[in-house]
């Protein structure tokens, strides 16, 4: 048995085309055009490389992107009065603080002064007790781009034994949230968890999001299972740099029913999913309806 490759590239491309029809009909129909802000503070590579992405991804589906790049010295007040302007802007709404950031800056308190209708992030306070209490609220983009593949394979979810490996803010814990709202009973594991082995192997769909490169083989992975790694972990193998995930993908493929891989597998739904997420938040600012299939 080999699984079927769930292509996130393709997925991705697909979610942008939809965003992209949204956004056009937004501004033929309601002269409206969704605005998305993203602030960087200081000069991490890794961090200019995903804002670059970010903003041609945004022009690329007609939105207008709001750049602000600020040195790594930015007072923590000077942040907030930013965020503050940009809140009050009725042209940008959605609004994305990449992290991580300086060591002098309270990221929770930052991220908390978002509104938390621009959040698209989903990481402020108010979205994160929306979710778990069921209620409409902004989803952190890596997950919702998960549940989105998982429904796309599925169709329902519903019964279903979903295992999420890992348990951090931005991806285990509302991806749980999640795959509960639509009906799968749900585990969380970590590092701390007895027999890990043993509660994988009861997964249905098996989401491993714990940032170790590869610790989920193959023998761990129940017969016909979804696998979706969310890992992105730079190894080196034979004298060169590799981009592996937190699952063995060559023994998991021979087992499971599907699989992400790593890299093209949840990476590119994250930036799809930000779109999706400003563009929801944009017709809700508005009034208007929201866009099928790209919200939870």
């Amino acid at each position: 048995m080999t699984a079927k490759v769930i292509d996130g590239k393709a997925f991705a491309a697909n979610v942008r085309e939809q965003v992209a029809a949204h956004v056009a009909r937004l501004k033929e129909q309601n002269g409206i055009t969704p605005g998305l802000a993203v602030v960087l503070v200081g000069e991490d590579p890794a961090s200019q490389v995903y804002v670059r992405n970010k903003h041609a991804s945004t022009i690329e589906v007609g939105m207008n992107s709001f750049e602000h790049r600020l040195s790594a010295e930015t007072s923590e007040s000077d942040l907030l009065a930013l965020i503050a302007q940009l809140n009050a802007d009725p042209t940008v709404h959605g609004i994305l603080v990449q992290l991580p950031l300086p060591s002098h800056l309270n990221s929770d308190l930052v991220i908390n002064s978002i509104d938390p209708a621009k959040d698209v992030d989903g990481f402020h306070i108010s979205n994160v007790g929306l979710l778990g209490t069921g209620q409409k609220s902004m989803v952190p983009c890596t997950p919702l781009g998960c549940l989105m593949m998982l429904r796309d394979h599925h169709g329902s979810l519903a019964g279903l034994n979903a295992v999420v490996v890992g348990r951090s803010n931005i991806v285990g814990k509302p991806m749980a949230q999640l795959l509960l709202g639509d009906s799968c009973t749900v585990t969380i594991a970590h590092s701390r968890t007895k027999d890990l082995a043993a509660v994988c192997r009861g997964a249905d769909i098996l989401v491993a999001a714990v940032g170790r490169p590869e610790m989920i083989p193959g023998d761990w992975v129940k017969p016909g299972a979804t696998v979706i790694d969310v890992g992105i972990n730079r190894i080196e193998r034979d004298g060169k740099n590799k981009l592996v995930g937190d699952v063995h993908y060559a023994s998991a493929v021979e087992v499971a029913g599907a699989i992400t891989p790593v890299p093209g597998g949840v990476g590119p739904m994250t930036i799809a999913c930000l779109l999706a997420n400003t563009l929801t938040a944009c017709c809700r600012a508005n009034g208007l309806t929201e866009p099928k299939g790209l919200t939870a």
